[in-house]
C-alpha cells in the first residue's frame, strides 16, 4: 500500500470520531459539572447559615418568663445541630445578643446589649461581634440599633430583642480552588415574647458560653 493510498484512506475514515470529539470536550464538560456542584453546595450552605441565624434568634426569643444559662446553651446547641452536615461546630460561630433600651435620657438614650453568648470554633476577625460586646450602650448613646446600615433594627420601648450573628467558613464539596473558602455571614432578630425578666440567670450545672476575643 502506497503512502498516497494510505492518506486517502485516513482522510475518509470516520471510525472513532465520536470518541475523539468526546475526548476534546470532556475537560470542559467536567469543569462545568464541578463548578455546578460547587455553586449548588455554596447556595445550600448559604441557606443553612441563614436558617441557623433565624432559628437561634427565634428560639432564644421564645423562652418565657425568665431565661438562664441552660436555656441559652440549648439554643446554641440547637444551632450547631442544624449545621451538622456542614461541620458548623468546627467551622462556624453563633453570637446571641439580648438588646433592649438602655433607660437613659437625652443624648445618652439608646440601646444596650444586656448579655451576649457565643458558641462555635471559628475564631477570625469576621466572627467577632460586629455591633458591640456585652454591656455596650448601657450608660450612653453609643448603640442606637443593631444591623448593617439600611437594615438596622432596635428594640421598642419596654421590650427586648434577640439579635443573632452567624459566621461560617465555607467547606468546599469539590475543591477550594473553585470558590475558595470564604466566610459567610447572616444576621437575624426576633422580639422577645412573654418574658418578664431579661437578666440572664445562672443555672445549676450549666457553664456560661461567654464570648472570647479573636486571637491570631
Amino acid at each position: 500500500m502506497t503512502a498516497a493510498s494510505t492518506l486517502r484512506r485516513l482522510r475518509t475514515d470516520r471510525r472513532g470520531l465520536a470518541l475523539l470529539e468526546f475526548a476534546f470536550t470532556l475537560p470542559l464538560v467536567l469543569t462545568l459539572l464541578l463548578y455546578g456542584l460547587e455553586i449548588a453546595n455554596y447556595g445550600l450552605a448559604s441557606l443553612r447559615v441563614h436558617q441557623i441565624a433565624a432559628t437561634a434568634a427565634d428560639n432564644a426569643a421564645r423562652v418565657r418568663d425568665s431565661i438562664n444559662e441552660a436555656d441559652v446553651n440549648e439554643v446554641l446547641i440547637g444551632g450547631k445541630i442544624v449545621g451538622e452536615r456542614m461541620d458548623f461546630a468546627s467551622r462556624g460561630r453563633i453570637i446571641l445578643s439580648d438588646v433592649m433600651p438602655n433607660g437613659q435620657t437625652g443624648t445618652n438614650a439608646g440601646q444596650k446589649i444586656l448579655w451576649q453568648r457565643c458558641t462555635g470554633a471559628l475564631n477570625t476577625p469576621e466572627s467577632q461581634p460586629k455591633y458591640g460586646a456585652e454591656g455596650k450602650g448601657a450608660t450612653d448613646g453609643t448603640l442606637q440599633a443593631m444591623g448593617a446600615v439600611g437594615r438596622q433594627i432596635a428594640a421598642s420601648a419596654n421590650s427586648a430583642m434577640i439579635f443573632a450573628e452567624v459566621t461560617y467558613r465555607y467547606k468546599p464539596v469539590v475543591s477550594s480552588t473553585l470558590l475558595g473558602t470564604p466566610i459567610m455571614r447572616s444576621e437575624a432578630s426576633f422580639t422577645v415574647r412573654e418574658r418578664n425578666a431579661e437578666t440572664l440567670k445562672a443555672a445549676t450545672g450549666a457553664t456560661a458560653s461567654v464570648c472570647t476575643s479573636y486571637a491570631a
